[in-house]
């Protein structure tokens, strides 16, 4: 599979003519940029012994927005030239109406660079890629006689942006993207369970196709099946749960790194609207959101406005200090904007998105945490969940939970959903871990119809008086 490079902006799209039909579009305008985007991405899929999808994309388009006050045009196109931008700009320019605002600032600059700007696609050739997945499905099958099915996917893409502004500022960036995934069903006695094991980041795909690393991840998914072959009906009721560090943060992520979006505060749709400075969570919680961490998935140099992205404490030793913001948002809050300004792509405009959001560390062993749980569950591995903004009620199911009665960790679990909300599990959390980690990457976060990639993280922590839906009394 051949991966064409694209050909600059600049051969596309005159510059000083790009300049003057944004000037133009923005006169009176309080904001607004220029989004330039192209992506290539390829996804390799080996399922059930054979080859199941070899599929390549490659996109390139342009967004233009003006902003005034909570107004915004926005107009977008798969065709990047000065004519398709003379088009855009007179919808756009319907935001501004008769102006008189003030153009905002332009975001500061940034030298930093958090990963590389090599395109993973054409970094390992594809009959390596498709060898690599077959030699997982052949280990995998070789690991367990009861393994009847093995699916192994690679994901590689490459987005290039270039973000211009009125005053002639312009930022770049090229984020790299790789993702390999295993899944594994196992059967026994009729029974048959699934485990899944994957990640990446922002690096190229060698590392993905060593041996010793894909050999680990058909190793964790084939462990997970197994455990959930002699996995009983969850319980149900009221009960302290404890949860494992790294990837449970997702519920983190969910019940109340939604609710710390700038947007949703300003509107007060927020469970979470009007506390800064209050306490929302136990003492000794801190949560943080971090786009600066090099090669994670979630990290970006600069996000989708041209802001450099940072590192942003939300809530500090239980007490909310802060609020993720893009820049209307910021601008409307009278705040400074934090560099969660996110999209898509070229055809949606950002908002205020999370990174890398996670939960600092405490000072307890894990093993301790877990031996002080009389009676409920360990969670160690989540699947899908569901949250409402407005009130942080959430419902989240786990693919891998114990039963602990007395401290001991008994027999695994199936069907077992945590509720409860946000706002109620920060102030309940009894005992942080030292244990604090990310997640392999693998996180995706949907809002308002866009989805962008995230990471997540925590420590063991254990919460006391969740809800557990489960089968048995």
């Amino acid at each position: 599979m051949t991966d064409t490079p694209f050909r600059p902006f600049e051969t596309l799209l005159d510059r000083d003519a790009a300049l003057t039909v944004l000037r133009d579009t923005l006169s009176g305008a309080d904001d607004g940029e220029l989004f330039l985007e192209r992506r290539r991405s390829e996804m390799v899929v080996f399922d059930d012994g054979r080859l199941k999808t070899a599929s390549y994309d490659a996109s390139e388009g342009f967004g233009l927005r003006a902003l005034r006050g909570e107004t915004a045009g926005y107009a977008h196109s798969t065709e990047i030239s000065e004519k398709s931008l003379r088009r855009a700009a007179e919808t756009a320019r319907l935001a501004v109406g008769d102006g008189g605002g003030t153009l905002a600032d332009a975001p500061a600059g940034t030298n930093r660079k958090l990963y590389t700007d090599e395109n993973p696609i054409t970094g390992v050739a594809f009959d390596v890629k498709l060898d690599t997945l077959r030699e997982i499905d052949a280990f995998a099958r070789a690991l367990d006689p009861r393994v009847v099915q093995v699916s192994a996917s690679m994901s590689a893409s490459l987005q290039e942006v270039e973000i211009l502004r009125a005053e002639g500022a312009s930022v770049s960036d090229a984020r790299p993207m790789v993702r390999l995934n295993v899944s594994i069903i196992v059967e026994e006695q009729g029974r048959r369970e699934s485990g899944t094991a994957g990640g990446g980041g922002r690096v190229g795909l060698t590392g993905l196709t060593d041996r010793n690393h894909f050999q680990s991840l058909a190793k964790e998914a084939l462990r997970i099946a197994v455990v959930n072959l002699s996995a009983v009906p969850a319980p149900a009721g009221v009960m302290d749960v404890a949860l494992g560090a790294g990837w449970p943060g997702i519920l983190l992520h969910e019940a109340v790194g939604h609710g710390l979006e700038g947007d949703f505060n300003r509107k007060d749709q927020s469970a979470f609207a009007g506390l800064l400075g209050q306490r929302i969570a136990s003492p000794g919680v801190t949560v943080l959101d971090d786009g600066t961490i090099p090669d994670r998935r979630g990290s970006i140099t600069v996000d989708d406005e041209g802001t450099p992205s940072a590192k942003n404490t939300l809530i500090e030793d239980g007490i909310l200090v802060g609020y993720m913001q893009d820049r209307q948002n910021a601008r409307l809050m009278g705040v400074a904007p934090t560099g969660n300004g996110r999209r898509e792509s070229y055809a949606h405009t950002p908002m205020p998105r999370m990174t890398n959001t996670y939960m600092l560390g405490g000072d307890i062993a894990p093993g301790d945490i877990v031996a002080d749980v009389k009676d409920g569950i360990y969670a160690v591995g989540f699947g899908g969940g569901q949250v409402d903004i407005t009130n942080g009620k959430f419902v989240f199911s786990c693919t891998e939970a114990y039963r602990v009665r007395g401290g001991a960790v008994g027999d695994p679990v199936k069907g077992a959903t945590l509720i409860g909300d946000g706002a109620t599990a920060l102030t309940n959390i009894r005992a942080i871990g030292n244990d604090m980690a990310l997640d392999p990457g693998m996180g995706n976060c949907g809002k308002a119809g866009q989805w962008v990639p995230v990471g997540v993280g925590q420590p063991t922590l254990l919460i006391g008086g969740l809800t557990v839906g489960g089968s048995a009394a």
